[in-house]
């Protein structure tokens, strides 16, 4: 009892007569009370507070504009598509709206346990109706009536009474039966489906407990600072970062919570789904099965930690992913089996190959190519002293002299999906193409700017060289392709890249962990990497959604910006040419039907983004996949026929042919199998376009031999 008075005295005298207080916080609830926070959580909430506002680089106070912030966010993660709230719960809980600043140096957790007990309840009861009228709901839905859903619900106002709530649901619930219904599942299973999976939904809500609601809070508070901020439960201390990488005998694949689903963010370079293929970013993962022929278990409304439970597994072990390119945008499901194993850090190795072409004037050509999937170091050899230690840079250095052996006119730097690594790694290896010199700046919270980069004299490869990066280039991509940039030491090509321009570092509290971004990182022309990444010299055209791919889509993300630049020389002037290869490549694209491909694709896709709401009427629904799959037909024929190929009369369907087939399903990235580099048929299949069109340019640059530049480019003093 006197427990109960302690929490009593900490919540808001208003809040105790309100809608929110129909039933009281500590009523029986799913673990027999409603949950409250603990004294170390109350401890930890404060220590954040000071951490966050102490170190953070953004160096912003914890006020009432981002307590209104944080309010905004916690609600979100709370119920992002306005599924459980209604606006008078929303009026209740604005008081504390510009109050969360105080609670949290206090370390009251009472508005946070409070709203989330208020979400708890709503949801149980709202699980509850639904399985106990699933069936009779489901025998009303007329299929044939020409209604429609909004695809994203987050965007919309809070509903106004409980009949609007009811109609949202109503619609969610057709929507999901015409789902299942429309991926081939009988009639009669549909129900047993979906009862499955709100019972599922309700079991795991029983499960949620003081630390889970803890987590949800602190870390709506500090990713208002940025996206990479981050407060990991003690659990989640334990399994380092459950957004997460399931490289050991797992997966190799980025995962976090979208809604009702876990998203696929990236693969983990040379992991078994990278390797593998058919697993892409942006997936939604809807099921999981052991095994060859085991039973697909439904995981939507699953937490993100026992679906990666789910996932991990045995070594040499085989799990299937049910998958849809894009939430609610399709009903294409796909299913990706995927042979369990772990990353190794030779499969990792940077390697070779030589691409051969012929100009316009029938004059053949060598371009050397080297891939580079991470920023990698053996770093327990390099600690032992091991003088034979694997790293990027040692790796791409004999490469790179077999290559001039071979001969090749130059070389390509390939950093598509390359998500970064160690810092360490990727100063060296710009250190390779130029005689000496700065790499990054590193900007600290305090203002301090140090320098990294090569500070010996030494040779260095002097050739030609292209970059090739993509969206998925991200940190130390990024800082060597901006150097590599900066210096004029080659030219540029291919997507915006990532934007990850800050540095992390992880603090222990009294409860679990705090990541912090304390730097950022600038290039040696001044410029951040942050938010803006490296914009190439010269455009491909991009499959990936940069509304929903990198940091620009990320909420919070600190801002681009710039620093006085360091003194460093310039090799190439390529400004002087850039338009001329401009040129030359748009020529060339216009005329390459795989280019072109490409480039329908790009367009069917930004087209599939366009739609805001779907159909839930049968035949309207059918029609859009019909038209969806009559235009990746479309677009697959024109580029056979411009190749002088006998056009097709449908695209493959079985499972095995849809992995290998451009996209026939929208999705904000309905990728290919890789960028496209498969067709639909094994009769005829679609190279690397666009690294063979890097190896042109370069051969481009190198007959319109950029100028030296004399002058050096001098820093201004501070």
């Amino acid at each position: 009892m006197d427990r109960e008075k302690s929490i009593l005295r900490r919540i808001n005298l208003k809040a105790l007569i309100t809608r929110l207080f129909s039933v009281t916080l500590l009523t029986m609830g799913s673990q027999g009370y409603a949950l409250a926070p603990t004294s170390a959580q109350s401890d930890t909430l404060k220590e954040i507070v000071e951490v966050i506002e102490d170190r953070h680089y953004a160096s912003r106070r914890y006020d009432d504009g981002l307590s209104a912030q944080h309010f905004t966010a916690y609600l979100d993660a709370l119920d992002p598509q306005r599924m459980f709230f209604e606006a008078d719960d929303i009026a209740t809980f604005a008081q504390w709206r510009l109050e969360l600043d105080n609670a949290g140096r206090s370390g009251d957790l009472a508005p946070a346990f409070t709203m989330f007990n208020n979400y708890h309840d709503e949801l149980k009861a709202r699980l509850t109706e639904i399985l106990a009228t699933l069936p009779k709901t489901l025998e009303g839905f007329d299929y044939e009536v020409e209604e429609y859903i909004a695809i994203d619900h987050s965007t919309m106002p809070w509903a106004k009474d409980d009949a609007e709530l009811d109609e949202r649901w109503r619609k969610r619930l057709k929507n999901q039966a015409l789902s299942l219904l429309l991926a081939e599942k009988a009639m009669e299973e549909i129900p047993e489906t979906l009862e499955r999976r709100y019972q599922n939904q309700l079991k795991r809500l029983s499960q949620y407990n003081a630390q889970d609601v803890f987590q949800i809070y602190a870390n709506t508070l500090a990713e208002q600072y940025d996206p990479h901020t981050n407060y990991f439960s003690p659990r989640r201390a334990e399994n380092f970062d459950i957004n997460m990488s399931l490289s050991f005998e797992g997966i190799g694949a980025i995962l976090q919570i979208d809604d009702e689903y876990a998203k696929v963010t990236r693969l983990v370079p040379a992991g078994p789904a990278d390797k593998q293929g058919g697993l892409r970013p942006a997936d939604l993962i809807m099921g999981v099965g052991q095994g060859e022929e085991g039973p697909i278990e439904d995981v939507i409304g699953w937490r993100l930690d026992e679906i990666v439970d789910l996932i991990r597994g045995p070594r040499d072990t085989t799990v299937r992913l049910e998958v849809i390119p894009d939430k609610g945008k399709t009903d294409q499901r796909r299913v990706v089996p995927i042979l369990r194993n772990e990353v190794k850090l030779e499969e990792q190795a940077a390697q070779k190959e030589i691409i051969e072409f012929t100009d316009e004037n029938d004059q053949a050509h060598r371009v050397g190519v080297i891939d580079i999937p991470a920023f990698y170091i053996d770093f327990e050899a390099y600690r032992q002293g091991d003088k034979l230690y694997r790293s990027t840079t040692r790796d791409v250095k004999k490469l790179v002299d077999e290559l001039v052996a071979d001969g090749v006119e130059g070389i390509v730097i390939d950093l598509r999906d390359n998500g970064g690594g160690s810092l360490q790694e990727a100063n060296q290896l710009t250190g390779l193409f130029i005689e000496y010199g700065p790499t990054v700046q590193i900007r600290s919270a305090e203002s301090r700017v140090w320098r990294d980069g090569k500070r010996r004299r030494s040779p260095y490869y002097e050739g030609p060289l292209a970059v090739l990066i993509n969206r998925l280039s991200a940190s130390a991509s990024e800082i060597f392709a901006g150097a590599i940039q900066d210096y004029g030491r080659g030219i540029i090509v291919g997507e915006q890249s990532f934007g990850k321009g800050t540095v992390q570092s992880l603090v222990p509290l009294q409860e679990g962990q705090l990541k912090i971004t304390e730097s950022k990182f600038y290039r040696i022309s001044g410029d951040s990497t942050q938010h803006r990444g490296v914009v190439p010299d010269i455009d491909y055209p991009s499959l990936f959604d940069p509304e929903k791919i990198g940091e620009s889509a990320l909420d919070n993300a600190l801002a681009w910006d710039q620093i006085a630049p360091t003194r460093f020389n310039r090799y190439q002037n390529y400004d002087a040419i850039l338009p001329k290869l401009t040129s030359l490549h748009d020529a060339r694209a216009a005329n390459d039907p795989d280019y072109r491909f490409l480039q329908d694709q790009v367009e069917m896709a930004q087209e599939a983004r366009a739609i805001t709401a779907l159909p839930l009427q049968q035949s309207g629904r059918l029609a859009l996949r019909d038209e969806q799959a009559a235009l990746a037909l479309a677009i697959e024929n024109k580029r056979r026929l411009a190749k002088g190929l006998a056009p097709l009369d449908t695209l493959d369907t079985d499972e095995e042919a849809t992995e290998d087939a451009p996209i026939a399903a929208t999705g904000d990235d309905a990728l290919p199998a890789t960028s496209p580099e498969e067709s639909a048929n094994d009769d005829e299949a679609i190279p690397d376009v666009l690294l063979l069109e890097t190896g042109k340019i370069l051969v481009d640059a190198i007959s319109l031999r950029p100028r030296d530049v004399v002058a050096s480019r001098v820093a201004p003093k501070p």
